[in-house]
């Protein structure tokens, strides 16, 4: 069991670990962050900057294309980029490693992302988790690391049919076949750790889709998984004995809101050996308009505790199908009529953002599995019968402010 006074996971006492690897969520040089990444590359780390160098393999998720190019492409959302020279934010730490496996790295279409591949190349850093064919997309990248065979991939939900089907793309909701790449290689490799971008924004727990996905994954034999993509700390599980890390939070990716989850994340410091993953510590911190801060005292002490409240509905199906119902209560029918009548506005002022939104509703699984668990759940009349718990947590999750 994780210690939630600390934030920590040791697996027989975590002694036989011959390498650290820290793992960060989402990465975007945007609104505040982008000047003063470009006036000074280290600034936006703050305090954590230390502690980031002091492990011997950096991961991160670049969350978009960086790049000279103005293409914005039609899509859902909202459209992310930086410029080339904010790549010196990810030297500076320095990131060896980027994950692509992402819903905003094709934000303005290939032609940028194709410079944003040339541009970590000529950085000296490596990418895992789209690429210009389906193959680079989905190839995993191997590492090695103070006598490790580390293996790590990276894929996502292929929001706004980003998923290679051949050519550029980024390898999408595949998940049988995530599987059969973990079993081909996990004879010759002694750790596997899986990232995936995916999930319903911005609240306390993974729908099931992906806590089934996250399982298999760990039964088929990686050794720790992590997930990103929902902007908010959501919880970790042992899962015979594989952590997963259901969502890390925001990292260096301001929003300009004073909600209070959106304002936290926290990293991960896996300490692996052979075969397993012998520690697992979490980082916590707070993003600041002047950048991300260490967080302690009371402040961590209190993460810690909301962690550990929303891990435990995981440690069984039944409680994270039960705090799933929390959030599908707390949205109601209101939610879904406001969402679907936004998108019919938007058909009105904006023909093609109306298209893109409603075909990521339809084609992805973060939003198509709202939409027919609420409807079900409708149909059933069970709607509005969750669990207090859980839709007190959904509630806080989506409206505590700082």
């Amino acid at each position: 069991m994780i210690n939630w006074e600390n934030g920590t996971w040791e697996n027989n006492n975590g002694a036989n670990a011959q390498a650290e690897v820290l793992i960060a969520s989402d990465w975007a040089p945007i609104r505040k962050y982008s000047d003063l990444i470009l006036n000074d590359p280290e600034a936006v780390y703050g305090n954590l900057l230390p502690i980031m160098r002091q492990s011997d393999l950096r991961i991160v998720n670049l969350e978009c294309p960086l790049c000279d190019i103005e293409t914005p492409a039609w899509k859902s959302g909202t459209v992310l980029k930086g410029g080339t020279l904010h790549a010196e934010g990810l030297t500076a730490v320095p990131f060896e490693v980027v994950t692509l496996g992402n819903n905003h790295v094709f934000d303005h279409g290939v032609d940028a992302f194709e410079q944003t591949l040339v541009l970590l190349k000529e950085n000296g850093i490596q990418h895992v988790g789209a690429g210009m064919t389906s193959a680079a997309a989905k190839k995993p990248l191997f590492m090695d690391v103070n006598n490790l065979r580390i293996a790590l991939i990276s894929f996502s939900e292929g929001e706004d049919l980003t998923a290679s089907t051949g050519g550029p793309g980024v390898f999408g909701w595949e998940v049988d076949e995530i599987i059969d790449r973990v079993n081909d290689i996990k004879s010759t490799t002694d750790i596997i750790i899986v990232i995936c971008h995916c999930g319903v924004e911005y609240i306390p727990f993974p729908p099931p889709y992906v806590a089934r996905a996250f399982q298999r994954i760990a039964d088929a034999g990686a050794h720790l998984v992590i997930g990103h993509h929902p902007h908010v700390p959501q919880g970790v599980q042992i899962y015979n004995n594989s952590p997963i890390c259901y969502s890390l939070g925001n990292f260096v990716f301001y929003q300009p809101v004073d909600l209070l989850y959106r304002k936290q994340g926290f990293m991960v410091k896996a300490g692996l050996a052979k075969d397993e993953v012998a520690y697992l510590k979490l980082i916590p911190y707070n993003i600041q308009d002047q950048g991300l801060h260490l967080m302690e005292g009371e402040d961590r002490g209190r993460l810690y505790q909301k962690l550990e409240a929303v891990s435990m509905p995981l440690e069984k199906f039944e409680g994270i199908e039960k705090a799933w119902h929390g959030f599908l209560h707390y949205y109601g029918v209101e939610g879904l009529k406001n969402e679907i009548q936004t998108i019919l506005e938007k058909f009105e002022d904006e023909l093609p953002k109306g298209a893109a939104m409603l075909r990521n509703r339809l084609t992805t699984m973060q939003h198509n599995q709202h939409w027919i668990d609420t409807l079900s759940k409708v149909i059933q009349g069970e709607l509005e019968t969750s669990p207090k718990w859980a839709y007190d947590l959904a509630e806080e999750w989506l409206t505590r402010k700082k």
